[in-house]
């Protein structure tokens, strides 16, 4: 387990050195909630996940849904260390012409499952596809992973798709909240308070696990925890920093949709060596 820990979160340390890199050449994006994620996504594309960057249509994957499109640099990072297209092309991010804009688009990259940005809209899709390969025959073989932001649950949509998940039992559909508390206008229990979040997906009829969202353990064990669980889908109320990993920019709501300058992706990867 440890050997894999050390792995996983080398993992996490690319994804972080990708998103600085990739957001500085751009000028432009969101550094904040895509850091935040790199954990959880670390663990899923690196661990959980049953994926082929050769075949990306593999009837036999499972699915990854980032709800919170905003965070894209987040998702890219983990395709280019995965392997779907070379790393080289992340420094595309958000070009004219690039297969990488500010939001995820599903008709130009592999690997990429839902077009999304729109917020709320991730975990309708995620169910729906969860329901799909449930009527096609998968029992539970094929999983979808849906992930969320924290200011994307004051969105009236994400309840609509809990209560159906709940409703129907969509055991094979997992969602994880990154819960930094922080959304582009402030803190999230300022600018529309979401708490008590665990009693409300319960109330929904979800399992709800909460851990460390920065803890390779924890998420690993959430996750199997998650996969075991009959009956009902499962939410992971992952508590987060914002900005994880780079000094000046935790717990810095200034840092949710502004890129770093050159200097400071200098400092920022030296933090991240």
């Amino acid at each position: 387990m440890d050997q894999k820990i050390a792995f996983l979160q080398e993992r996490a340390r690319a994804i972080r050195r990708h998103i600085i890199t990739m957001l500085g050449e751009a000028g432009s994006g969101h550094p904040g909630g895509s850091l935040s994620a790199a954990d959880i996504v670390s663990v899923l594309f690196f661990d959980t996940m049953k994926l082929d960057p050769e075949n990306p249509h593999w009837p036999g994957r499972d699915r990854f849904v980032l709800s919170k499109g905003h965070a894209a640099p987040v998702l890219y990072a983990a395709l280019a260390e995965k392997g779907y297209f070379p790393q080289e092309e992340l420094l595309t991010l958000r070009k004219l012409g690039s297969r990488l804009q500010g939001h995820p688009d599903m008709k130009k990259l592999p690997g990429v499952e839902m077009s999304t940005g729109s917020l709320g809209q991730g975990l309708s899709a995620a169910l729906g596809m969860a329901l799909g390969l449930r009527l096609d025959g998968g029992e539970g073989a094929q999983r979808v992973y849906a992930l969320l932001g924290d200011g994307e649950v004051q969105e009236g949509q994400i309840w609509e798709a809990a209560m159906a998940a709940g409703h129907f039992k969509v055991d094979n559909l997992t969602a994880i909240l990154d819960y930094n508390n922080l959304q582009i206008d402030g803190p999230v229990d300022v600018v529309m308070n979401v708490a008590p979040l665990a009693d409300k997906w319960r109330a929904f009829n979800w399992h709800v696990i909460e851990i460390d969202g920065h803890d390779i353990g924890q998420i690993l064990k959430a996750i199997e925890e998650a996969q075991a669980t009959k009956g009902k889908p499962t939410i992971i109320i992952a508590r987060t920093i914002k900005g994880k990993g780079v000094s000046f920019m935790e717990n810095q709501v200034g840092w949710h949709g502004n890129a770093p300058k050159p200097e400071q992706v200098e400092q920022a990867l030296k933090e991240l060596a």
